[in-house]
């Protein structure tokens, strides 16, 4: 099985890995952004994944794209893949899942998370090892609103399913609560597939 992981910038996707990691450690994770950036590497030079979508050509990000999804396609297994369903370049919104990467990739799920814009603002501040662009709250939510429309045109695409969980106007009443929560549902998805097969 292959479950997708959007959600946008500094919304705790690698935090929601690790969770899952510890819950199944058998299930290979996978972070797109990093398999791009080591074709990027080699191609183009570039140290950095925040980079990518400024410094190399639209085309050729197009290219790294499918090369990247054809890498992840061939991983046996279970696969869960950390990536976005959008990214913003030049002032717009680029599809992180378009047609031509997602039919090679093919999911089974795509799971978008979603968040109060206001929760995503204060952990990009604990994250300063990030080059990210300053947002405001709506700036946050237009992103967010992008992901949802572009996470259905995925799975139209690859014929999965989408699966939205949703935060917003639930605070935490631990640290990483939301994270937990997100990590027990995937799990929960891997687990029920193994089930059906079996």
């Amino acid at each position: 099985m292959k479950v997708v992981l959007v959600a946008v910038p500094g919304s705790g996707k690698t935090t929601i890995m690790n969770y899952v990691r510890q819950k199944l450690p058998d299930v290979k994770i996978v972070n797109y952004g990093d398999v791009m950036l080591e074709i990027s590497k080699k191609k183009f030079g570039i140290q950095h994944r925040d980079e990518m979508r400024k410094k190399i050509p639209i085309e050729e990000y197009r290219k790294i794209q499918e090369e990247a999804a054809e890498y992840i396609a061939s991983l046996p297994g279970d696969v869960l893949i950390d990536t976005h369903a959008s990214i913003k370049i030049g002032g717009g919104y680029y599809p992180g899942l378009p047609d031509r990467v997602v039919s090679k990739l093919k999911p089974d799920v795509i799971l978008l998370v979603e968040y109060d814009p206001k929760d995503i603002l204060e952990r990009r501040k604990k994250d300063p090892d990030r080059f990210r662009d300053e947002e405001s709250p709506e700036d946050i939510e237009m992103h967010q609103q992008a992901n949802r429309y572009y996470a259905f045109a995925a799975a139209n695409a690859s014929e999965s399913t989408v699966h939205v969980l949703s935060f917003r106007g639930k605070a935490e009443s631990r640290p990483y609560e939301h994270a937990e929560i997100a990590a027990e549902y995937i799990v929960s998805l891997f687990l029920k597939a193994r089930q059906q097969k079996s």
